[in-house]
């Protein structure tokens, strides 16, 4: 027989019954979008973590005070237990080691900022110019930090756009206006552009001022919170971490690395942990999710047992007019394949439907890859041949005679 003759006779025995056909194709449809969508978010959380991590800036190092702390050192929200880095020791990294292309110590506090008829309750950061090139600021309006500012201790302030909408509304502009500080007034002289919370911190609800002001009007003292250090290209970046180390044992004057009282973390090194962490997960999801095959893969193997019982005379009719064993196999094999491939089209658009709503209702991005819809429709057509299988295989073993005969 024919292949186009197979696959005709197959369609008509299988619109012959389309209720129980479109009931197992419909197990199909929900195991390969199960399986795509799963993955699509999963793929979707891993490319927005790493988005996240990338907006802290590019090329980053963070020099944290205490024991090595790895990620945790990225979690601390404002001054820590330890209080071991000076300015002397932003001052050696960014004369003493070439790699470091900018350098931004920084100290910070969460506060109440007020202005006539609104508050919110922000963090607010003292740094330097460096700042908005190592944590890869923009402005949407005004000016960042100038060394003028810093010099002359100015009581100047930048803010993210959310602390901006919630003092003085959605897109208003600040520019010249006042805020108090602790009771103390600042100018806004720029508002930065939404960049967005990293999971870490929420870099749009922030404001910035001179490093000197902050010391000197919000937290007194010399010791800073962290040292950001943008490196010249992402390949030094673990031989910048390697040099800041030597150089801060030597500048604490510590002869054993062991007691050590600062941690040097590699933003790659993050990025890189989350992201196998991220794909691990969704393997997890896919696999969860492929549970449904396999149970749709049983729904085809059952109904293709019943159809070959009840077409047994037919099997035996064909049998006694020349069809081979093969032919018989191929035709009730072709059958289950048809199915499982038409689930699967249908289970792409599913999928593609289930993750958008996903992401829409989560809100957050999903990405649906070609490498995930080839293997669910590939997946899809092996249980079709799998599962259908032993059906086609024990319609072709039947006996014609037995066949002809049976009721």
């Amino acid at each position: 027989m024919r292949i186009q003759d197979t696959i005709r006779e197959s369609y008509i025995a299988l619109t012959m019954n389309k209720i129980r056909s479109g009931l197992t194709v419909l197990g199909i449809v929900i195991g390969i979008g199960s399986v795509i969508a799963m993955v699509a978010i999963g793929q979707g959380a891993k490319d927005s973590v790493s988005e996240q991590f990338q907006s802290l800036g590019s090329n980053m190092l963070l020099v944290s005070p205490g024991v090595q702390g790895g990620a945790r050192s990225l979690i601390r929200g404002s001054r820590g237990e330890a209080t071991t880095l000076t300015d002397s020791d932003a001052e050696a990294i960014r004369e003493k080691l070439e790699k470091a292309k900018f350098v931004a110590p920084v100290v910070s506090t969460r506060t109440q900022v007020i202005i006539s008829g609104a508050n919110t309750n922000t963090s607010v950061t003292g740094t330097t110019p460096d700042y908005a090139s190592v944590r890869s600021i923009e402005m949407s309006s005004g000016v960042f930090l100038s060394e003028r500012n810093l010099s002359n201790r100015s009581k100047v302030a930048i803010l993210g756009p959310t602390t901006r909408d919630d003092l003085f509304g959605v897109g208003a502009d600040p520019i010249g206006e006042t805020v108090r500080i602790k009771n103390i007034k600042f100018t806004v002289v720029g508002v930065t552009k939404e960049k967005g919370s990293s999971g870490l911190t929420n870099q749009d609800d922030m404001i910035f001022i001179p490093l000197t002001t902050a010391r000197q009007y919000l937290t007194g003292g010399k010791n800073v919170d962290s040292i950001n250090v943008e490196a010249i290209n992402e390949e030094s970046m673990a031989q910048l971490a390697s040099e800041i180390e030597v150089l801060l044992l030597e500048e604490h004057n510590i002869s054993n690395p062991e007691l050590i009282d600062f941690s040097v973390t590699n933003q790659a090194e993050i990025i890189d942990a989350v992201s196998s962490v991220s794909e691990t997960l969704t393997i997890l999801l896919g696999a969860i999710a492929s549970i449904s095959l396999i149970v749709g893969g049983i729904g085809i193997m059952n109904m293709m047992l019943t159809t070959v019982t009840e077409r047994t005379r037919e099997i035996g009719l064909r049998k006694a007019i020349g069809a081979k064993a093969r032919d018989i196999n191929m035709q009730f094999l072709f059958e289950s394949i048809i199915l499982t491939i038409f689930g699967g089209v249908i289970g792409i658009a599913f999928g593609w439907l289930m993750a958008y709503v996903a992401g829409t209702f989560m809100d957050m991005n999903v990405n649906i890859t070609l490498f995930s819809v080839v293997i669910a429709v590939s997946v899809s057509a092996l249980i079709g041949i799998i599962f259908g299988y032993y059906p086609a295989r024990k319609a072709s073993k039947l006996n014609p005679i037995e066949a002809l005969r049976y009721e």
